[in-house]
């Protein structure tokens, strides 16, 4: 199996599991990771989705082997049909996604992390703009998320150099949410995850919903989508949930509607 998928407690982990080949993506992971980002996206059960690596990598990126084949796919539709929609269904799932960084993420490895809600590393993981190395430019996302999350001129670098960036260094530069020593890594995935499926998960995928939105917005059309979308997010079982347990002094049971 190239993918591992596992919903337990309301937590959909999605894990790539080509740990021989770094997890790097070939036609078959990607079309796997694309149905179980459609499963979680429709199922009412899923509260939040973990995306992680089996081994000693997150992702490697494209597997070179399969891109380079005369027989394989051409590099068009492995950025159009493997790597483009995995983006695109990161960003307009109505879930939090959260990437767990359990190692390296390279070339669109790092991409695919860098797309999703919430990024948390271990101390050990590296981040590699992979791309120059071999000529191509960064694709799966890298050149509109990185230099939103760590401005034009780092972004550049870190494109054109392609150098290795550990997770401190990557979490000082807002690149990602938090790094965590090793040995504590996996019981902070967890523990972290497991908050955030006891939230309202509509509101949460609202507030995912505005902040998407205001890449291209003026303020004056955020100020209107907040109005939008804070009227959806009244009409919640979780808010009525959330202003009782408050009113009444008690901890909230959300469930998600």
């Amino acid at each position: 199996m190239v993918l591992d998928f596992l919903n337990k407690n309301g937590i959909a982990t999605i894990k790539f599991n080509r740990p021989d080949k770094f997890n790097s993506f070939n036609q078959e992971l990607a079309f796997a990771v694309q149905k179980a980002l459609d499963d979680c996206h429709a199922d009412p059960t899923v509260r939040v989705v973990v995306l992680t690596g089996e081994g000693k990598a997150f992702c490697a990126g494209q597997d070179l082997a399969e891109a380079t084949d005369p027989q394989g796919p051409p590099l068009k539709s492995i950025v159009g049909k493997h790597f483009n929609p995995i983006i695109e269904k990161i960003r307009n799932t109505d879930k939090p996604i959260i990437a767990a960084v359990n190692g390296v993420a390279a070339g669109a490895g790092a991409n695919i992390a860098l797309a999703c809600d919430v990024v948390i590393a271990a101390e050990s993981a590296k981040f590699i703009q992979a791309f120059s190395a071999i000529g191509l430019i960064p694709d799966s996302g890298g050149t509109y998320f990185l230099p939103r999350l760590v401005g034009t001129q780092k972004a550049l670098a870190l494109m054109m150099t392609g150098d290795r960036i550990d997770a401190k260094e990557a979490e000082r530069m807002n690149m990602i949410y938090k790094a965590v020593a090793d040995d504590e890594f996996s019981e902070f995935v967890t523990s972290f995850s497991a908050k955030i499926a006891k939230m309202p998960t509509k509101g949460l995928v609202l507030t995912k919903k505005a902040v998407n939105a205001s890449f291209d917005n003026s303020l004056t059309q955020q100020l209107s989508l907040e109005e939008e979308l804070q009227t959806m997010a009244g009409q919640t079982y979780d808010f009525k949930e959330g202003t009782s347990a408050f009113l009444e002094k008690r901890k909230p049971v959300f469930k998600g509607e």
